[in-house]
């Protein structure tokens, strides 16, 4: 294997990475937004008012995207797999 195959490599896992993480990531950063909004209109501080929704979201968006989250490592793995004979 060249440096080119391994930093191409690198680059489609990092980006299958961030493709699978971003649902659980945008939600828990809309959900603290949408908290901390709340929290300053009323004045209430509680840390715990804001960390029990952004868990609760993010597990919700996590099992609704598990199935597209799974089909993309999957793909990702199966091309990878397939593309072994031809890298070396």
């Amino acid at each position: 294997m060249d440096l080119d195959t391994v930093s191409e490599l690198g680059r489609q896992a990092l980006y299958i990475t961030v493709l699978v993480s971003m649902p659980a990531m945008v939600t828990g950063m809309v959900i603290g937004l949408i908290i901390s909004v709340l929290q300053s209109i009323t004045s209430v501080q509680e840390q715990t008012l804001s960390f029990v929704p952004k868990i609760l979201a993010t597990l919700v968006v996590t099992i609704a995207a598990l199935p597209w989250m799974l089909a993309l490592v999957m793909e990702y793995t199966e091309q990878l797999f397939l593309s072994i004979p031809m890298r070396f």
